[in-house]
């Protein structure tokens, strides 16, 4: 016969309604029986999930937390968007020259036609012409101004020259994207001004010759011109520079911005970079 179990050892019975309200503590709060999640919730959640699975399978995250939490020098304004303002500049055209191509014909006996249907006919085509024909020289200006508050903050110097050369080879593309671009409605006024264009980059000494019977498809202005033009436009340059803004922005993720030059180091970041 087991002996009797001490009475401070022995369970209590349950109190009236203490075990609904146990329950309530584990489904809600204050006792209150669980909700349902939200259609934003589960939304939020949905993404999440999405995000997580994406990020087990290619580990990005640790790319983007190096390239998107860095850190950023004293005295940084607005001088400093000019970059990014030129990448959106070179994303408008993008955007506005795909739907452009849809519609345009690279033919020079319908070339003109096109072009005209285009901002006559078709619905805000006048809007997406003139967004891509007006962006072009947006992009040009924010290019150059940027180039110019690089040089005159200091920052082609070491180590980042490498990012200083890409950054004139984009200059020379975007010019060329520019010209290439500026055949394609092949009016009066954009055929002689390509030619003297073209006629300019013949005067170059040694390959200057050579450049200009590339870009003409001959010696001459040939009914073939306008679709080497519209290759180059479409394909070859706005690849390259694709590719040119990737490495630019690596670069600039690697080794980060410089300081102005109005700035003073403090003595303390002086003796660390001694050290």
């Amino acid at each position: 016969m087991t002996p009797p179990v001490p009475k401070a050892l022995r369970r209590k019975p349950p109190r009236p309604g203490e075990e609904q309200r146990k329950n309530g503590r584990r489904n809600g709060r204050n006792g209150a029986p669980a909700t349902k999640p939200t259609g934003k919730e589960t939304a939020v959640e949905g993404v999440a999930g999405v995000v997580g699975w994406l990020d087990e399978r290619t580990g990005a995250s640790p790319f983007l937390r190096g390239f998107l939490y860095r850190k950023v020098p004293k005295g940084t304004n607005w001088y400093y968007t000019l970059g990014s303002a030129t990448m959106f500049a070179f994303l408008s055209q993008a955007v506005t020259g795909v739907f452009l191509a849809m519609y345009y014909e690279p033919d020079p006996t319908r070339a003109y036609e096109s072009a005209s249907r285009i901002t006559n006919d078709l619905f805000l085509g006048e809007f997406v012409r003139g967004m891509h024909k007006w962006g072009s020289s947006v992009m040009i200006i924010l290019i150059f101004v940027h180039m110019a508050r690089t040089f005159f903050f200091g920052a082609y110097k070491y180590p980042r020259e490498l990012n200083w050369v890409i950054g004139v080879v984009l200059i020379v593309l975007t010019l060329l994207m520019g010209l290439t671009g500026y055949l394609l409605p092949f009016d009066q006024r954009s055929f002689w001004a390509t030619v003297v264009a073209v006629n300019i980059n013949a005067s170059g000494p040694i390959v200057g010759p050579y450049l200009a019977d590339f870009l003409r498809v001959g010696s001459e202005f040939g009914p073939t011109t306008i679709s080497r033009f519209y290759a180059l436009h479409m394909l070859l340059v706005p690849g390259l520079i694709i590719a040119l803004i990737g490495a630019h922005l690596y670069l600039v993720a690697k080794l980060g911005t410089t300081a102005p030059p109005w700035l003073k180091a403090e003595k303390k970041d002086l003796l660390r970079e001694e050290v």
